[in-house]
């Protein structure tokens, strides 16, 4: 270990962050070979031995560990920058009136049911009543290890199906919302400079400020190299509070810098999201006249509506991943 590894709190807590999980991930592979093995051992002796109970045994310990190198496949897929980040999810009502607020809560309640099987912690950041039932929209946080690299595959317009519990005629209903994941970015930017990446030139001041600031030299330059970033200050007349000022202002400069590029990447993701209608949907969920829940990325569907509902919704996200459509 480094001997500054310390120095920085936050990047020291961050990098033993994810040398636990490696190591866990490690740890579970290690286990599956393991288990294979024991297996490959067990299936060896009820074959030479002839015992149908012990190939039974063997069998149901053959289910059990493809479950859990499933689980696994799915745990290496989530190997993006911010996978590892809690999530923040918005859910806004579409097209469809009161039908699409209602709609929307749907969507919330299942959400956070699945957050609280996964032991997520959730914390609701924005929340509009719907006119007279449901969600216009809701915003909550889902923290807890890879919420972001699960929930992501979540992002985009779902489309309901069903027999209207609003409309006294009874008549079928197809109501949108969206879902909007990304990651949870913290708001505080440490800013260092290193010196190495600054050229500072020295000059004699010119302009307004008296005889001893034009001909003394205590103008500073300063270039930040790898941005190309420059700023300079000769309004004091000593070069060292010129400096300091000439620094506060590139530090200034490069939290902007930094701050419109974590923008720019919200606004890619943003960019991704689809008009709230027909046509737009990841998934759609029918209630009516048939019940079943498919998956229009991956060709997948479940006709189980109510577990899906209920937060059951692992089987779309582990597919989804697994798919490979979001690295």
């Amino acid at each position: 270990m480094a001997p500054d590894f310390w120095g920085n709190a936050e990047n020291a807590r961050e990098i033993l962050k994810e040398r636990a999980r490696i190591s866990e991930r490690l740890d579970e592979w290690k286990k599956l070979a393991d288990d294979l093995e024991d297996c490959s051992i067990l299936f060896g002796m009820a074959e030479e031995e002839d015992d149908a109970g012990a190939a039974a045994e063997a069998e149901k310990e053959l289910l059990k560990l493809e479950s859990r190198m499933k689980r696994f496949s799915v745990s290496l897929m989530l190997s993006g920058e911010d996978d590892g980040r809690n999530a923040i999810v918005s859910i806004n009502a579409g097209a469809g009136g009161t039908e699409a607020q209602d709609w929307a809560e749907m969507l919330f309640r299942m959400y956070s049911r699945w957050c609280e099987e996964k032991g997520y912690k959730t914390e609701i950041m924005d929340f509009q009543e719907g006119d007279e039932a449901g969600i216009k929209s809701v915003s909550f946080s889902a923290n807890g290890d890879y919420a972001y690299g699960y929930l992501k595959v979540e992002s985009g317009v779902h489309r309901l199906v069903r027999i209207s519990p609003f409309n006294a005629n009874g008549k079928r209903h197809t109501s949108f919302a969206s879902v909007f994941v990304f990651p949870e970015i913290d708001d505080h930017i440490e800013v260092n400079v290193d010196e190495k990446d600054l050229r500072i030139d020295i000059f004699r001041a010119s302009g307004a400020g008296g005889q001893h600031v034009n001909k003394t030299s205590s103008a500073v330059r300063m270039t930040h190299i790898p941005t190309g970033i420059v700023v300079q200050c000769q309004q004091e007349r000593s070069q060292i509070r010129n400096r300091e000022m000439a620094m506060k202002m590139l530090r200034s400069r490069l939290y902007q810098l930094e701050k419109q590029s974590r923008d720019e990447k919200m606004q890619e993701v943003h960019d991704t999201k689809n008009e709230i209608a027909w046509g737009s949907q990841i998934r759609s969920y029918v209630l009516h006249p048939y019940r079943m829940i498919k998956d229009h990325r991956i060709n997948f569907d479940i006709g189980n509506v109510d577990s899906v509902l209920d937060g059951g919704i692992d089987p779309f996200i582990e597919r989804v991943l697994l798919a490979g459509i979001y690295k």
